[in-house]
């Protein structure tokens, strides 16, 4: 897999794909797909139809007078594998390279289990049970290939994971000076740290201050280096759309709000602290 990431010979192929699928008329279908409405990706839940059916069809083949039943679960799984397979390559088309690298090969070893799979299943209704068994056992191997694959992207690579998750238990409760009130024209973003974590500073009048993890939810991007627009900033990396005043997320391919604080300005100086969610979730013993 670390071959697979520093590889750049299908680079031109990614960049097509990309394109098209950026391409595809979704509207709000996008954001769906994204699983923004879920609080992280939609893609490995839908995934659970397919290897569920395929891995039970794989049982039932090995109890006698169960072919039938087997049959019916293949294809099941394939009638699942498509909006697994369209959520995933949405999510995809919004990595990093080496990220999209991994996934082109997780994607192909999906695409080989679906083609073993559909041989199986027209076997299976041609009578041809050996045949359909055998194609049946090679797609579960191949879809476990794909699996393994892509738990590298999800864990090693962390594609899809919350990249703003750490701040509430690296920055801590109370109140924390961010500098002098005058530091901070209206209007403008302005990097900062509490902690030594970045946080994201936009002044949108005299006493009405907005600050949230500079980093994006989605894979860390510099919000700070974003367009602020209509009291919200858009990450410069994907287009994930955040409200300032509280850090919601209102676009995607961001599935999970950025952290943010209450602020006050005291003696001309600048203070925030973690909302008080936030807090309390960092808080919490580990079990």
């Amino acid at each position: 897999m670390d071959w697979v990431e520093r590889s750049a010979g299908a680079d031109r192929l990614l960049d097509m794909v990309t394109r098209a699928i950026k391409r595809l008329p979704l509207g709000r279908g996008r954001d769906a797909l994204h699983g923004r409405w879920l609080g992280h990706p939609v893609h490995p839940a839908l995934v659970q139809v397919p290897v569920g059916a395929w891995t039970s069809a794989a049982v039932l083949d090995l109890v006698p007078g169960q072919r039938k039943a087997a049959g019916t679960l293949i294809a099941v799984g394939l009638a699942g594998a498509g909006p697994a397979a369209l959520a995933g390559w949405i999510d995809w088309a919004e990595l990093h390279r080496q990220q999209q690298r991994v996934g082109l090969v997780h994607a192909a070893a999906n695409t080989a289990a679906v083609v073993l799979y559909c041989g199986s299943l027209v076997a299976r209704i041609r009578g041809q049970n050996v045949r359909g068994v055998t194609l049946g056992f090679a797609g579960l191997s191949v879809a476990g290939v794909g699996s393994a694959i892509g738990g590298h992207l999800a864990y090693r690579q962390a594609a899809g994971a919350n990249h703003a998750e750490q701040v509430p238990h690296l920055v801590g409760a109370g109140w924390h000076d961010i500098g002098a009130a005058a530091d901070f024209p209206v209007g403008e973003a302005v990097r900062r740290a509490i902690n030594a974590v970045p946080v994201l500073v936009v002044r949108e009048s005299e006493q009405a201050v907005h600050v949230i993890a500079e980093q994006c939810s989605h894979l860390g991007g510099p919000l700070s280096e974003g367009v602020i627009e209509h009291g919200c900033v858009r990450c410069p990396w994907h287009g994930s759309l955040f409200r300032m005043s509280d850090g919601w997320n209102l676009q995607g391919p961001a599935t999970a709000p950025q952290p943010s604080f209450e602020t006050k300005i005291a003696s001309g100086r600048l203070h925030a602290r973690l909302r008080q969610a936030a807090v309390e979730r960092s808080s919490t013993p580990a079990a």
